[in-house]
């Protein structure tokens, strides 16, 4: 099952949750569970409400806008930063939109984790719009993805796997 887009808002409209570039930093150097997280600029909010909610399960998430390294427009810097996060956290979360599946660069940056990461550390984070709609193209069906169980907990499922996933909160790297 999709995670509805509704239920992302709720989460970034919550208050206390930190930006991630620096607290990431932190999170690694204490040995918490990190993430980059592939996303449309377009789905900021959603992006957060992500945040929010590994936060919430003891995740630190790095979104690439909050890095105050980033240069202000695209550039080889951008790229070389946008890997050097993705070898260097635990997890990479993939966000699911119809804006992800337009992108340029999200498709860019699963390409490199799949050649730079254990294939079950990429994680796709399937979401449903409030039309009912489900976004994720044929290549993502390749990797584990994230889902309510019918106890409304959430798991990482095999590719292909529609029972017995891991609780999130037991997963570790």
């Amino acid at each position: 099952m999709a995670i509805p887009q509704s239920t992302l808002r709720t989460y970034a409209s919550r208050e206390g949750f930190q930006k991630s570039a620096s607290v990431v930093n932190e999170a690694k150097q204490m040995g918490r569970q990190t993430a980059f997280m592939s996303h449309s600029h377009r789905d900021a909010d959603l992006a957060k409400g992500v945040q929010g909610f590994l936060q919430s399960l003891g995740w630190e998430v790095y979104i690439d806008w909050e890095d105050t390294v980033m240069p202000d427009k695209p550039d080889r810097r951008t790229a070389t930063r946008i890997q050097q996060r993705i070898i260097e956290l635990d997890w990479f979360f993939f966000l699911a939109t119809e804006n992800s599946m337009r992108s340029r660069w999200c498709p860019w940056e699963i390409g490199y984790a799949d050649g730079k990461k254990p294939l079950d550390s990429i994680l796709i984070l399937q979401t449903k719009d409030e039309s009912g709609h489900y976004y994720g193209n044929e290549y993502l069906q390749l990797y584990r993805y994230i889902s309510a169980s019918q106890s409304g907990a959430y798991r990482a499922y095999g590719a292909a796997q529609t029972q017995n996933g891991v609780l999130m909160e037991s997963m570790r790297r």
